[in-house]
């Protein structure tokens, strides 16, 4: 895979200048191999990047400015889609190219990848999660149930017992009067 970068060396424009510096530059910085094409001294160049710039990514005078990416034939984008890449760590997905082991857009590839089982995980886990809640509050609710019958129990108990001491005490006081 060839990283093709088509530029004007000639160029009068010196946003379009700064432009090819960045691209160029960060290129450089990231150690990618990469081919520039001068498009201002070659007309072959300059044909073949303005027949292959998709055409809903020209400009509405339809002709595209350098810079403009390609990895082989495949188009990547230009000034502005390389920008959007450059800040959100996805360099190497825009060129199309494996991120190395331990650069920032495969830390974040790991990061979500790790969110999205994260995700999965949690969209799974709720419905065990509340079968488990509710099987914990049936359980609580038997208990609770089983501890109302067991105070109701001993409240009759205590009702019953009452009941005898006070029929104790009744015959208790009808022998006492009788024995007077």
């Amino acid at each position: 895979m060839v990283i093709k970068v088509f530029l004007a060396t000639s160029s009068g424009s010196t946003a379009i200048k700064k432009k090819q510096q960045d691209v160029v530059g960060f290129l450089e910085a990231l150690k990618v191999d990469y081919t520039q094409l001068d498009i201002a001294c070659n007309e072959e160049n300059r044909m073949w990047m303005r027949q292959n710039v998709p055409t809903e990514m020209k400009p509405s005078n339809g002709i595209p400015l350098p810079p403009q990416i390609f990895n082989d034939d495949n188009y990547c984008g230009d000034y502005d889609t390389f920008f959007n890449a450059k800040e959100d760590n996805t360099v190497y997905s825009f060129l199309g190219l494996p991120p190395p082991p331990g650069s920032k857009e495969t830390q974040a590839e790991e990061e979500q990848a790790a969110d999205r089982e994260e995700e999965e995980a949690e969209e799974e886990a709720p419905a065990d999660g509340d079968e488990e809640v509710e099987e914990t509050d049936e359980q609580e609710e038997e208990a609770e149930d089983d501890r109302d019958e067991e105070e109701l129990q001993q409240l009759q108990e205590e009702e019953e017992a009452e009941a005898q001491e006070g029929e104790e005490d009744v015959e208790e006081e009808e022998q006492e009067e009788e024995a007077e």
